[in-house]
């Protein structure tokens, strides 16, 4: 007797049920400001590093670890290779922490509205999620309530800055939930490059092993198509993160562009300078737009609340062809848009839309 057609739905596992690809809502436009990556045009000294770097041979398997580019990062950083893994993006690191670290009986806690991909690996893992819900108004985060939170809980995952809603995590927070609860503490700073010098806790990790840094090269080094991210933690959270993890995760030719993007760095920062000032100078331009409430923000997006955001959205799109990222179907996040800082041009592009859209109603 031929079996019937294959439910494959009804066989997956049951924390599975009910999950959709990735779909960030991609519209060809004029002008892309929605997916927080770097529009500016890369400096000639970086592009051509980049360019001879693709030269790379491709018919041998790549290095398993990616130790050479380990040991750029590992300079850049002051540690040992030893407390550096590098992972097909930083997704394939924040979801391999949750694989080893997460799973049936333990707990994950987070602080929303942040990077939602967390919520959806804790699921994907069998982890239970504890949501510390941020205050609506400025977005900060009630200390007390997170470390009460935190005491049983295996892992917490703070973004600083945070995305969508821009703000840095202050370290008096980080520090209390080293010195007060046993959790492992990742904070993910995948937009450190454009916040003040100092934000960064990379140099922590050395005197405490259960904090872990994620990093990652798509946002300020403009290597988001690459997808290459890396976390710097103690060398017994890299090793088991190294047992557990896909072979071959990272390509050749990933290992050798962000190798050489890494070494090329300093040609970088008169971009990520003008980015900052950018942002700066968009969100005074976004603040004086009627009705309009912007938050200030220490990365390359800024967040901003209007009425009818998902019909603006829409209108940026189809009639001036700027697309932008919808959050308005996020709980805490209703009314927002997330707008990337792109070049001036861009920049000016998108205010000018906006005025027209809601002054010229």
């Amino acid at each position: 007797m031929m079996a019937g057609p294959l439910d494959a739905v009804s066989r997956a596992r049951g924390a599975l049920q009910g999950f959709e690809p990735y779909d960030p809502a991609f519209s060809a436009t004029r002008i892309n400001l929605s997916a927080n990556e770097n529009t500016h045009p890369m400096p000639a000294s970086y592009a051509k590093a980049l360019a001879d770097a693709c030269a790379a041979p491709l018919n041998r398997y790549p290095d398993p670890m990616a130790n050479g580019l380990r040991d750029v990062l590992a300079q850049r950083h002051g540690v040992a290779r030893e407390c550096v893994i590098v992972g097909n993006g930083g997704d394939e690191l924040l979801f391999n922490l949750l694989f080893t670290f997460g799973g049936e009986g333990r707990t994950l806690v987070t602080c929303p509205p942040d990077f939602s991909e967390y919520a959806l690996f804790a699921q994907m893992t069998d982890t239970r999620h504890v949501a510390v819900w941020r205050d609506g108004a400025d977005w900060s985060i009630d200390a007390d309530a997170l470390v009460s939170a935190a005491r049983d809980a295996a892992l917490v995952f703070l973004t600083s800055p945070n995305n969508p809603t821009g703000d840095v995590v202050p370290h008096a927070l980080v520090r209390r939930l080293l010195d007060e609860t046993d959790a492992l503490v990742l904070v993910d700073e995948a937009y450190v490059e454009f916040a003040p010098e100092g934000t960064s806790v990379v140099p922590w990790v050395a005197q405490d092993p259960r904090l872990m840094v994620l990093r990652t090269l798509s946002k300020a080094f403009g290597l988001a198509g690459l997808r290459c991210g890396y976390l710097v933690a103690d060398p017994a959270v890299v090793d088991m993160l190294g047992a557990i993890r896909q072979i071959y995760s990272v390509d050749v030719l990933c290992q050798s562009v962000a190798t050489a993007a890494v070494r090329s760095r300093d040609a970088l920062v008169p971009v990520v300078a003008d980015i900052v000032a950018e942002r700066e100078r968009l969100a005074l331009s976004l603040s004086r737009v009627k009705g309009v409430t912007v938050w200030p923000s220490a990365a390359n997006f800024v967040l901003v609340r209007l009425d009818r955001a998902s019909v603006v959205r829409q209108r940026l799109r189809d009639e001036h062809s700027i697309l932008v990222r919808d959050f308005s179907y996020a709980p805490g996040l209703e009314g927002c848009l997330r707008i990337t800082v792109g070049t001036h041009e861009e920049n000016e592009s998108v205010v000018s839309a906006l005025k027209a859209i809601l002054e010229g109603e």
